[in-house]
């Protein structure tokens, strides 16, 4: 293969004057030092996560074209309520695309480097809604003969985070879990790994097709959080499977502290005898997305023993060390067909990505219309 000396990226610039731009901007590779791999990036995700970082606190309805086809750009507005969460990054032009998988078609000379020439890899680490992408090669997923990088795309965050979920569990000492919006590309992953590892799990979803789609995978706890009956169901699938550790996708609004009264209604009928500061079963919410962008709402009906915070995938990967991690990755890439297959309702280019009408569906989060950027693509 021929030299490659640019590529195209996509940046996020939140502005000093209230504006965010979303621009698609040719970029200059720099050589390779010995330990580095340069990879084609062909598959990367629009995860909510990813969604963070491209809008911040701009509102994505107030979307309108500022480019031209040869360089696009799209703008909108923060609102002046948002300027002061924004500001630690004002005026930072800031490359986008947690992950990703493509093909290496460059190395440097050292043998590591070189041993992944031609070789499919997915990657976690930013920057990769981009055409190219240089990386060392412990940064690297490895993906089996015969995986495309589609299928690899979204090796990381997702598979990742719902391994982690029930790993958190086993290590903080709890048997079951909750979890929110669980209809989504992550909460099929983490309802395929209960299935496979004998782990109860309950799951909270807000349509009644949700729930259809989580019993067709073999759920068995689905309680609908628009039934009148919401609360009462969830208590009594809480008390069948003990499940005392939740992860709230949602964030703001009710739910967390809604999961936390129920564990302790289901905890406290285990009591034999009346205690004031209610179970002594210690119940804990973890925080991992922000769905929900309103204040969480914490009614105190839970007794004494309980608690709420934020889970974030790195710092959990930090916490089990490099050794536990890369076991978790290995078992992503033997699955990445089955239990970490993920579906995507449309591919884009990049310039397609700043398309206001695409940037009007992605930036829902709807369960079901997530997208794949092909840098490549045209």
């Amino acid at each position: 293969m021929a030299d490659v000396t640019s590529g195209l990226q996509l940046f996020s610039t939140a502005k000093s004057d209230g504006t965010l731009e979303l621009s698609v901007e040719e970029v200059t590779i720099p050589d390779l030092k010995p330990e580095d791999i340069l990879v084609r990036v062909e598959a990367s995700p629009i995860n909510p996560s990813d969604l963070g970082l491209l809008f911040g606190f701009a509102d994505p309805t107030t979307a309108k074209s500022v480019g031209t086809s040869n360089s696009p750009k799209v703008s909108m507005t923060i609102p002046d309520s948002m300027m002061k969460a924004m500001k630690p990054r004002l005026d930072q032009h800031l490359p986008a695309g947690n992950e990703g998988a493509g093909i290496v078609v460059a190395a440097g000379a050292s043998d590591e480097a070189q041993a992944l020439m031609g070789k499919t890899v997915a990657l976690l680490g930013g920057a990769m809604y981009a055409q190219y992408r240089i990386a060392k090669p412990h940064d690297c997923l490895v993906l089996h003969d015969g995986t495309t990088p589609e299928e690899g795309a979204s090796c990381f965050v997702n598979p990742l985070t719902a391994l982690g979920m029930v790993e958190t569990m086993k290590l903080e000492g709890h048997t079951a879990l909750v979890h929110t919006a669980a209809a989504s590309n992550l909460g099929q992953m983490l309802q395929k790994i209960c299935n496979a590892d004998g782990v109860d799990l309950v799951n909270i979803v807000r349509r009644q097709e949700h729930v259809d789609l989580l019993k067709g995978l073999g759920a068995k706890h689905v309680c609908n959080s628009s039934e009148d009956s919401f609360m009462e169901d969830l208590t009594a699938a809480l008390k069948e499977t003990n499940a005392t550790i939740g992860f709230d996708a949602t964030g703001g609004g009710k739910l967390a502290g809604q999961i936390l009264t129920c564990m302790e209604t289901a905890q406290s009928a285990k009591l034999t005898e009346f205690n004031r500061y209610g179970s002594t079963t210690h119940k804990q919410v973890y925080i991992y997305g922000g769905l929900d962008r309103t204040p969480t709402t914490l009614n105190r009906s839970y007794g004494m023993a309980w608690g709420i915070g934020g889970w974030l995938l790195p710092f959990f990967l930090q916490r089990i060390g490099f050794e536990a991690s890369q076991k978790l990755r290995d078992r992503v890439a033997d699955e990445i067909k089955t239990t970490f297959a993920s579906s995507y309702v449309k591919t884009v280019s990049l310039a397609e990505a700043l398309d206001t009408s695409e940037i009007g569906v992605y930036a829902k989060q709807a369960t079901g219309e997530k997208y794949l950027v092909n840098p490549h693509k045209g």
